[in-house]
């Protein structure tokens, strides 16, 4: 398809887009020609529904309006283009844990015509330089508490500048002394905004590139259709801004209905139980994990405020939507989406929510189940879950895009079944992905990072079912003469991968064994790892 005329200077994400024939068909939604989703979302907002009214809450009890919102943006962007010479287009890392100072930075690097790369604060340093390294990051905006594993990065690396700091040069003092108008970069809707990063299963990251109009597509049609949240809404959640489930849940769909978030630090479900009884919350967005670990706490805190509870990140089990009604009188919001296409694609909700089946295909949406050549199959055959919409697989630069987009639709990698009346029931992951408590964890990734403790000589991860989590990580390990087989070893080599990847991603068991088992020619037979572990011994 032909692309708008790009007000990018810097053309590194223009220039590393897949070739236009490997695009999945991408339906309009009728955006004009040039679109910056930075003023569409805030200056746009405001002049719809009040400068006054409250845009971002922390868990401290600062508020900030729409107006103050915007002013603190319009700074932030100043300091962007003044002071660091961020260019249209040029690569801007964020990192931290959930706060309104980060989403101020993302929504100034949105104005300021940037392409944003928000990461959850707790990736390690070997993960991080990956990223840059693929986006070729310029930039990063890095909450002060969360500097360490970005500087320890072995790689050239970015400018880093942090902001929630003492430091006279720390990025919010810095936008304090700037104007608070702002002139935002006039970017076309077909500008990359944001590239959201995911593992796939062979660990290596990929580049998940959209464009402007793809930021206001998941506001305009999951949040508008399904969530259909109003602007006296208080918004709140679990999951990273660094996730796109995160994103646009906390910052995109309220933002987008003149709402207010909540942006907190986390801290579990009793955290997240505090929150919605503190400050009134409305509208949760987390993982069925979450909703499982809430229940038995319920009756210690006041959730009347809640209306719209949206589950995704992982398959919602039909009993936990049942305990979750039964205790609250509220209707779960099932829905399944990726990074490669932004949100949330197939979803029901109030009436029409079905307990043990994900929904429909969202608005704008249309989804079907294929076998491996990509013809349909009929309905009540489990096939492979393809999608296509306004939104849509775009890789940065990876030859997996042929894998992703075949025919114009998106495989998700998702095993489903279509009911004869249209809903469409998960049945399970089609690759080696590990989904845990609504995160994904490629097993290469973990077995690289075992793989780098000296004493480590085989390592292979599977996914092991759980009740409360989904699938937990565990991991088989050969290892060398240094280290005996003991809980102490356990301890020692979990302690070690923390320190190499994000701790969710580490394994919750540790088996050993004398050599994993092969074929003749040296494959890994998985599968003889995944049969159910029953408390089994150390070996």
């Amino acid at each position: 398809m032909d692309l708008q005329p790009s007000a990018h200077a810097d053309t590194f994400a223009h220039d590393h887009l897949p070739p236009p024939q490997q695009w999945p068909h991408l339906s309009d939604l009728g955006y004009p020609a040039r679109l910056n989703c930075g003023i569409e979302l805030l200056d746009g907002s405001l002049h719809r529904f009040g400068a006054e009214r409250p845009a971002l809450r922390d868990g401290g009890g600062t508020v900030w309006t729409y107006e103050e919102l915007r002013e603190r943006v319009n700074r932030v962007a100043h300091v962007l283009s003044d002071d660091l010479g961020v260019r249209p287009g040029t690569r801007v890392l964020l990192r931290g844990p959930n706060s309104p100072a980060l989403a101020a930075c993302w929504l100034a690097v949105m104005k300021a015509g940037a392409v944003a790369v928000t990461v959850p604060a707790a990736q390690r340093a070997h993960e991080l330089a990956t990223i840059c390294d693929l986006a070729r990051i310029r930039h990063a905006l890095c909450d002060v508490r969360s500097v360490d594993d970005l500087s320890k990065a072995p790689l050239p690396g970015p400018a880093v500048i942090t902001y929630g700091g003492e430091a006279p040069d720390d990025l919010l003092r810095r936008a304090a002394g700037k104007p608070a108008e702002y002139t935002a970069v006039d970017t076309s809707a077909d500008d990359v905004a944001l590239i959201a990063f995911t593992s796939g299963t062979t660990g290596r990251p990929k580049g998940c590139m959209h464009f402007h109009r793809d930021v206001l597509a998941i506001a305009d049609t999951f949040s508008a259709h399904v969530l259909r949240p109003v602007p006296d809404d208080v918004f709140a959640g679990s999951p990273p801004l660094g996730f796109t489930f995160g994103l646009g849940g906390l910052v995109i769909f309220p933002l987008r209905a003149g709402a207010s978030a909540l942006l907190t630090e986390g801290g579990g479900s009793r955290a997240l139980l505090r929150d919605i009884a503190a400050h009134r919350v409305s509208v949760l967005f987390t993982a069925p994990t979450a909703y499982r670990a809430m229940l038995p706490e319920l009756a210690g805190y006041d959730v009347t405020s809640l209306r719209r509870c949206v589950s995704a990140g992982e398959n919602l089990p039909a009993a936990t939507w049942h305990a979750w009604h039964a205790a609250t009188g509220l209707r779960l919001i099932n829905g399944i989406g990726a990074t490669e296409l932004l949100h949330i694609f197939l979803s029901a909700a109030d009436e029409a929510a079905r307990p043990g089946a994900t929904g429909v295909p969202v608005p704008g949406y249309e989804a079907r189940v294929v076998d491996a050549a990509g013809r349909p199959v009929p309905d009540g055959e489990p096939g492979l879950l393809a999608v296509r919409g306004p939104t849509g697989c775009r890789y940065l630069a990876d030859p997996r895009q042929l894998e992703y987009v075949r025919d114009g639709w998106n495989l998700t990698g998702d095993t489903y079944v279509r009911e004869p009346d249209g809903y469409f029931r998960y049945v399970a992951r089609a690759d080696d992905m590990i989904i845990s408590a609504g995160y994904n964890i490629a097993g290469p990734e973990v077995e690289e990072a075992l793989l780098r403790h000296p004493a480590v000589t085989e390592a292979a991860v599977v996914g092991r079912f759980d009740a409360e989590r989904g699938q937990v990580v565990v991991a088989h390990v050969v290892l060398g003469p240094d280290l005996p087989r003991s809980e102490e070893t356990v301890a020692a080599l979990r302690e070690f991968t923390k320190a190499e990847i994000a701790p969710y991603k580490c394994p919750r068991e540790i088996v050993f064994h004398d050599a994993l088992p092969r074929t003749p020619t040296g494959k890994l037979q998985r599968f003889r790892l995944r049969a159910p572990l029953q408390g089994a011994p150390l070996e």
